[in-house]
C-alpha cells in the first residue's frame, strides 16, 4: 500500500506570490475588449462636445459683435462727452438718491457705450445712453475706490450714429420729458454732426412717435438754439409760446436784432430774458404783419421814419426823397394816391409854412 504524502498548508508569502503571478498572467486575458459600436459611440460623444463648445464660442462672439453681451468696462475708457447731451443739467436731488441707490443695490441698468476710432492714449468708447449712471459712478470711485472703478456696459455696434442720438433720446423722453429747448437742440447738433440729413430729418426721426403738431414746434426750438442758442442764459425756461413766437420773429428776419439785444443785456432772471426776447419779437412782428385774409389782399405798410440819408417813408405809404439837381433842392414825392391835386395840397401847405417861418 502506497504511504500517503504528508500536505502542508502554503505561507503567507507562498500565497502572496500566487496571487501576484495570477494576476499577472490574466489581466490580459480577462478584461473585456470594448466592442467596436461603443467606441465609436465614444468618439462621437466626444465631437459633440467640441462642436456644441465651438457654436457657443460662435454665439458668444455674436451677441458682443451685436451689442448684447454686458461687460465691465474701466471707467477711464469711456468719453461721456462723444455724443451731444440732449439734456443740459440734472437735478441735484435726483442725482444723489441715484448714487444712494447705486450703494445699496448697485448697477440694475447697463449702460450703451460704442467703440471710438482708436486714439493715442485716449478713451475706447464713446457714451450713449446712462450719463447720470456713469458720472454717479465717477463720483462715487472717488470715495469707494476698489468698488465702482468699472461700470457694466453693452458695446452698441459703430456703424449707426443715427441710433446712438435716438437711444439717447428715448432713455430721457422715458425718465422725464425733456423742454422744448433740449429737444430742438439735439435735433440740431445731431444734423450737424452728420448722423441726419438735416434738421427736418433729424426731428422726424429722433420724435417719430410725436405728433406733427409737436415735431413742428420742435423745430421751431431748433431754430432758436441755432440762431440765438449761443447768447441764451435761461434757454430751458422759454415757453412754447413764447419759442414760437421768437421763432416766427427770426423766420422773418430779426435774428440780428434779437442778438444785439442779447448782446447788449445780460439778463439776471429768466423772466428778464424772456421778457427783452418778447420784446423785440412783438415789436418786430407788429412791424412786418402779413396781409390780412378774406377779401383783398391788403399791401404790408413799410415801418415810418427815415429809411436812409435822402428818403424819409410816412405812415401813409408814401416817401419824400430829398436830392439836389444843382439848380437847387429837390424833394420827390412817390407813392399810391400821389397825384396832381395832392400836390397842390402840399404846395399850399409848403407855401403856408414857409411864409409863416
Amino acid at each position: 500500500m502506497a504511504k500517503r504524502r504528508k500536505l502542508e498548508a502554503p505561507s503567507a508569502a507562498d500565497i502572496n506570490q500566487l496571487e501576484a503571478e495570477f494576476r499577472r498572467e490574466t489581466s490580459d486575458r480577462l478584461t473585456p475588449a470594448a466592442a467596436p459600436i461603443a467606441q465609436v459611440a465614444a468618439d462621437a460623444a466626444g465631437q459633440a462636445v467640441v462642436d456644441s463648445n465651438g457654436a457657443a464660442e460662435q454665439a458668444l462672439i455674436k451677441a458682443q459683435e451685436d451689442g448684447r453681451l454686458i461687460v465691465e468696462v474701466p471707467l477711464d475708457q469711456i468719453d461721456a462727452n462723444a455724443v451731444p447731451r440732449d439734456r443740459l443739467d440734472m437735478s441735484a436731488e435726483a442725482f444723489e438718491e441715484l448714487k444712494i441707490s447705486l450703494q445699496a443695490n448697485g448697477l440694475r441698468l447697463p449702460i450703451e457705450v460704442y467703440p471710438l476710432p482708436p486714439r493715442d492714449g485716449g478713451q475706447k468708447y464713446g457714451l450713449i445712453s446712462g450719463y447720470r449712471r456713469l458720472a454717479a459712478f465717477q463720483e462715487l470711485a472717488q470715495i469707494y475706490a476698489a468698488e465702482f472703478q468699472t461700470i457694466k456696459a453693452l458695446i452698441r455696434p459703430a456703424k449707426d450714429g443715427a441710433r446712438a442720438f435716438s437711444a439717447m433720446v428715448e432713455e430721457n423722453e422715458i425718465r422725464e420729458n425733456l423742454s422744448h429747448f433740449e429737444r430742438g437742440r439735439i435735433a440740431s447738433l445731431a444734423a450737424h454732426q452728420g448722423a441726419f440729413a438735416n434738421t427736418e430729418d433729424a426731428v422726424d426721426r429722433l420724435f417719430g412717435t410725436a405728433s406733427k403738431a409737436k415735431r413742428s414746434k420742435i423745430r421751431s426750438f431748433a431754430l432758436i438754439f441755432e440762431s440765438l442758442g449761443d447768447l441764451l442764459i435761461y434757454p430751458k425756461d422759454l415757453r412754447e409760446k413764447d419759442g414760437l413766437q421768437i421763432a416766427n420773429a427770426l423766420r422773418m428776419g430779426a435774428e440780428k436784432r434779437l442778438r444785439q439785444v442779447l448782446d447788449d443785456t445780460a439778463a439776471d432772471t429768466p423772466e428778464e430774458e424772456r421778457g427783452l426776447l418778447l420784446s423785440v419779437a412783438a415789436e418786430f412782428l407788429e412791424s412786418h404783419k402779413a396781409p390780412s385774409k378774406g377779401g383783398r389782399p391788403k399791401k404790408a405798410v413799410p415801418r415810418p421814419g427815415w429809411v436812409n440819408s435822402q428818403e424819409m417813408r410816412l405812415s401813409s405809404g408814401i416817401s419824400l426823397i430829398h436830392d439836389h439837381d444843382g439848380q437847387g433842392h429837390v424833394i420827390h414825392v412817390k407813392g399810391d394816391g400821389v397825384d396832381r391835386k395832392f400836390m397842390e395840397r402840399i404846395l399850399t401847405n409848403l407855401q403856408y409854412m414857409l411864409e409863416e417861418g
